[in-house]
């Protein structure tokens, strides 16, 4: 696995377009799911926008599905579930795009939610910050451009949050301020990205930064299943 270290691109080479263990672009369900994605499209551009859009509002947003096991992590598991946080929608827009031919990776990030429910931020240990919040980096033109897939449109939409857009040339993450001008997501420090999911550094830190009940399978009674109450 190939890590990029903050303030730098990856360098161009086969395995940001090859299949990996959680990028798995080369499984047949992932293929499919990009293939019907951009079918019509006339350039990398504009199928990487499609592919945003799908994932962004194709699952919803749920921070209550993060887990400490791999398998949730697998971007052709992701394909299969109806909810999502920011890591596993960013490694199933990584996998598509790639599956379409485009070099993708995947980039690490701590943000602040100004916003945090009480009852998410109680879950977190009373902390409301996200440590490695996930975006998909993908190669498009002569550029990497940085999409964060997480927030669906009708969780924008239900709670004021101003949605991220993705035209393919600018690069996509969270709005600062939410639809009624309150601080919202604040970008902390950046990690770099790296050519597949690094679970293990990920899982580690999440349980040392995190309560044991913040993932799913301990108090697992806590989760909102309708996704009500998730910034």
């Amino acid at each position: 696995m190939t890590h990029t270290p903050p303030g730098a691109w990856p360098e161009s080479g086969p395995e940001y377009l090859e299949g990996a263990r959680f990028i798995d672009s080369d499984n047949p369900a992932i293929r499919r799911f990009a293939q019907e994605v951009v079918a019509g499209a006339s350039s990398d551009v504009e199928k990487a926008v499609r592919l945003f859009y799908r994932v962004r509002d194709g699952w919803r947003y749920d921070p209550f599905t993060m887990s400490l096991d791999p398998e949730p992590y697998v971007a052709s598991n992701v394909l299969q579930a109806k909810a999502a946080f920011c890591l596993p929608k960013a490694v199933l827009l990584a996998a598509a795009a790639r599956a379409a031919g485009i070099p993708a990776a995947i980039g690490l990030s701590d943000v602040e939610n100004h916003l945090t429910t009480e009852k998410l931020k109680t879950r977190m240990g009373g902390t409301t910050t996200f440590i490695n919040h996930g975006y998909a980096v993908m190669r498009l033109g002569d550029k990497w451009v940085k999409a964060a897939p997480a927030f669906n449109i009708e969780m924008c939409q239900r709670f004021h949050v101003r949605p991220t857009e993705f035209d393919g040339s600018n690069h996509a993450i969270f709005q600062e301020y939410d639809a009624k001008d309150r601080r919202h997501m604040e970008y902390l420090r950046d990690h770099g990205c790296w050519s597949d999911f690094p679970f293990e550094r990920v899982r580690q830190e999440y349980a040392a930064f995190y309560p044991a009940g913040c993932f799913v399978g301990h108090d697992a009674g806590e989760r909102f299943e309708d996704g009500s109450r998730i910034h």
